[in-house]
């Protein structure tokens, strides 16, 4: 079992769990448990009934679904502090989508029973929850309309500025990214091929917004942000 303070330090940093007081915090973090997963592992997939939550500590899990054709999207990355699985986790359901280590991974894990007896004893933890899944709704409608509506580039520029997290570079210079992944995950989470990433990529390098080295790339925040505003032209 992992020590109770590592988690509810890391609970209060969490969407659903942040804002709660202390007892809530020190009652859910009670009920965690501690897993380990080795890269390539998969957590779950698409049909399975969904008895825990889960809690990302260290590593990098991909969230996906597939087509008929056997197509791949991956609509999210769960990483340090992130929670997933609690779509079914919730309503005893079927899980929603595959989920699969793409680096060795920590998580702390929350069975459907016990977090079903938090939530309808504590009304703080259940008003948490229903803000959390309005947010995640909102999110994954963002995110859609992006992928329908919006060219590629403006999609990944728009992409680039969430992951450089408001971070501002000295006058006159870019701001280095390391996304942690690769191009084809990247291409997953963008809905497009490796190839329609790559073009994107040299789009906005002509654009002055970013530049690459072999293993790193530099991005220009303002420019990054010409280029998303593109979407609401």
């Amino acid at each position: 079992m992992p020590g109770k303070d590592d988690v509810v330090s890391l609970l209060s940093r969490t969407e659903l769990f942040a804002g709660l007081p202390s007892d809530d915090l020190t009652a859910c973090a009670t009920a965690f448990r501690e897993a380990h997963f080795a890269k390539g592992k998969v957590l779950f997939v698409r049909g399975d009934v969904g008895r825990k939550l889960f809690l990302v500590v260290e590593g990098r899990v991909r969230l996906a679904v597939h087509s008929d054709e056997g197509r791949e999207l991956a609509f999210r990355h769960a990483t340090a502090g992130d929670l997933f699985g609690e779509i079914a986790t919730l309503d005893g359901d079927l899980r929603t989508a595959d989920a699969t280590a793409i680096t060795p991974v920590t998580a702390y894990t929350l069975d459907q029973n016990a977090f079903r007896s938090l939530w309808s004893s504590r009304s703080t933890i259940s008003d948490q929850l229903i803000r959390f899944l309005c947010k995640r709704l909102r999110e994954t409608s963002t995110q859609l309309e992006s992928i329908a509506l919006y060219p590629l580039h403006v999609r990944l520029a728009r992409f680039l500025l969430v992951a450089l997290a408001n971070r501002k570079p000295p006058p006159g210079k870019r701001l280095p990214l390391d996304l942690g992944f690769s191009q084809s995950e990247l291409a997953m989470l963008l809905g497009a091929s490796r190839p329609k990433v790559n073009e994107a990529l040299g789009m906005l390098e002509t654009a002055g917004a970013l530049g690459r080295t072999q293993d790193r790339m530099f991005c220009d925040p303002d420019k990054l942000a010409a280029i998303a505003e593109q979407a609401n032209d």
